[in-house]
């Protein structure tokens, strides 16, 4: 029975650590199951293998009409590289405009295999016929569309992983996403939009006009009680004038927000609100013409609770030049998103915001801060913050290496306006500066980094653990004839490791395998090693040696002619039979 017994748990143990080996007959065409339900692309994948999110795209490239992917759901956890991945099974949301008959999807997606054996699969597009009526139309109410999936081979049209987003781009990427927001983060939607309004009002276009506009409308010296209800008269016309924006830019539902998604709208935004930016430099001024602020201001004053609204409601266009790059970046959001009352509720925060000043001064007829350098370099923040968006806009629709050059351009231009050029004086001068000199040095990083996507060469080392570069100790790269010729010399085989950039069963190779010490001592001995990225660096020997999966090990003699392979992620222990022939 003693015996019996070992025998059935020995049994039982070799099928457990079968069962967490990836299969070798993994198909990701056959294996991965493709259906469309209840309007959503269903993508899944068997026991022991996931789908990385980068790479999922539902897309439609020919036919009338139009399909747009959905955001995608939260990934289940988390691959060697950071990468969101999911198990099982995904839904992919999908709605469509203007379609008929039978409708063709391409359903991009790339499958990876788990355990030891492992490999990342390129990514594969496959079609998908569904009937069109069983699409949901592109109501106003459309889900925002999720990030598009872009294959590794054309990263020249992908931005970087890492992106860089200086400080400077984020309050108005901030208020854009806040708009899109699901019902759940309402209440978060609308702070973002209300501190948006606040800043708002600190610029030049608005900050001095102020005291002036209080004392038009008689607010000021007519007692805390008069003054705050002249006050919210006024923030109550501007209220009346943004939320007609906001019902207006909702109202356009999904052909706004199908527009706005486009080069051709995106690229001339951009270009407008980086003349909206270089006038808050100081390059030149922006203001209505005279004629057409007088009859927005009137020539008498206009007092009464009547005159305090009027002037609430023009006071919308007269700050147009400073308040417009924030509001476009709201408007588009909501246009996207199509909801109304949202659309409405969120411009009319926005100018609850915008009135806060206006209500403190009004009531209690406190002095603003007198304008002067502080001022200035408000102004220039705000123009920082518009060419920011400027880029952020259309971070998706340029090469690699013109969204490293526009980058480099923001953070050069902001630690010029925050100083590091300047003398400092002072604490709050030298942390100023202190933050210019590191926008100084990121804006050479990424002007480094342009330069490297635009001529293809390597000028910065590469992001990796220490353990990582330490294994990969004496390995030649991407030369597979010149470690063949090595070979032949000092009489031994070809070690060749292939792996791509995106595949994290490559990592955990290099992080858990190759720095193993007895692996190592062998190919010290015995072979000339070598790493190729077939995927993006030698995509000649792609074909030549056979790739279909990452991680691929092969062992060449000296002539060049395949000993044996191995397949994805494998133990030290199992590499270095593998490698000894056991």
């Amino acid at each position: 029975m003693r015996v019996l017994s070992s025998i059935l748990l020995s049994a039982l143990l070799a099928v457990a650590s079968w069962a967490q080996r990836a299969d070798p007959t993994f198909d990701p065409a056959k294996d991965v199951t493709l259906r469309f339900e209840k309007g959503a692309v269903l993508v899944g994948v068997p026991n022991g293998a996931h789908l990385k999110a980068s790479f999922m795209e539902v897309a439609k490239k020919t036919g009338p009409g139009s399909v747009k992917m959905g955001k995608l759901p939260p990934t289940t956890a988390k691959d060697e590289i950071g990468d969101g991945i999911w198990h099982g099974q995904v839904s992919i949301p999908v709605s469509g405009e203007g379609l008929s008959g039978t409708v063709t999807l391409e359903v991009t997606y790339q499958p990876c295999t788990e355990g030891e054996g492992g490999v990342c699969y390129p990514p594969t597009t496959r079609p998908l016929m569904v009937k069109a009526s069983e699409i949901p139309a592109a109501a106003s109410g459309a889900v925002a569309q999720g990030k598009p999936a872009v294959s590794p081979v054309e990263k020249d049209k992908e931005t970087p992983r890492a992106e860089a987003v200086p400080p400077a781009a984020s309050a108005l990427d901030t208020a854009q996403a806040a708009t899109s927001a699901p019902r759940s983060g309402l209440l978060l939607s609308l702070l973002l939009v209300f501190l948006a309004g606040m800043g708002a009002s600190l610029t030049p276009c608005v900050f001095p006009m102020i005291p002036i506009t209080m004392a038009i409308i008689g607010a000021k010296g007519g007692g805390k009680a008069r003054g705050f209800a002249l006050s919210s008269m006024l923030v109550l016309g501007m209220a009346v004038t943004y939320t007609s924006l906001g019902v207006l830019a909702a109202k356009s539902g999904a052909v706004f927000g199908a527009v706005a998604q486009k080069p051709a709208f995106l690229i001339p935004m951009a270009l407008l609100f980086a003349v909206f930016s270089l006038s808050l430099f100081g390059a030149f001024e922006i203001a209505l013409p005279p004629s057409l602020a007088m009859k927005l201001q009137g020539d008498g004053s206009r007092k009464g609770f009547g005159g305090a609204f009027i002037m609430g409601l023009v006071l919308g266009p007269l700050s147009a030049p400073c308040v417009g790059p924030v509001i476009g970046a709201v408007l588009v959001g909501i246009a996207q998103q199509g909801d109304v009352w949202l659309g409405a509720l969120q411009l009319f925060v926005f100018a609850l915001g915008m009135g806060v000043l206006f209500l403190v001064v009004g009531t209690f007829s406190a002095a603003l801060p007198k304008s002067g350098d502080w001022l200035t370099r408000f102004k220039q923040g705000m123009g920082l913050v518009v060419l920011g968006f400027a880029v952020w806009t259309v971070r998706l629709v340029v090469p690699e290496w013109v969204n490293f050059t526009m980058w480099t351009v923001v953070t050069l231009v902001g630690a010029a306006i925050f100083g590091a050029f300047e003398v400092a004086e002072g604490l709050v001068g030298q942390l100023r500066k202190g933050l210019a000199i590191l926008m100084l040095a990121l804006g050479i990083l990424l002007g480094l980094r342009a330069v490297e996507t635009f001529l293809q060469v390597e000028l910065l080392p590469k992001s990796g653990s220490v353990a990582v570069t330490e294994a990969h100790s004496g390995w030649m790269e991407q030369d597979l004839e010149g470690a063949l010729a090595k070979a032949k010399v000092e009489r031994k085989l070809v070690l060749v490791d292939i792996y791509a950039d995106w595949c994290a069963q490559c990592k955990e190779l290099d992080e858990k395998t190759w720095p193993d010490a007895g692996v190592k001592q062998w190919m010290a001995q015995n072979v000339v090693a070598i790493r190729i990225d077939t995927d993006a660096k030698r995509k000649d020997l792609a074909t030549t040696l056979q790739i279909r999966s990452y991680p691929t090990v092969i062992l060449l003699d000296a002539e060049g002619k395949e000993l044996r392979r191995i397949l994805g992620f494998q133990k030290p222990a199992t590499m270095k039979a593998w490698l000894e022939g056991k």
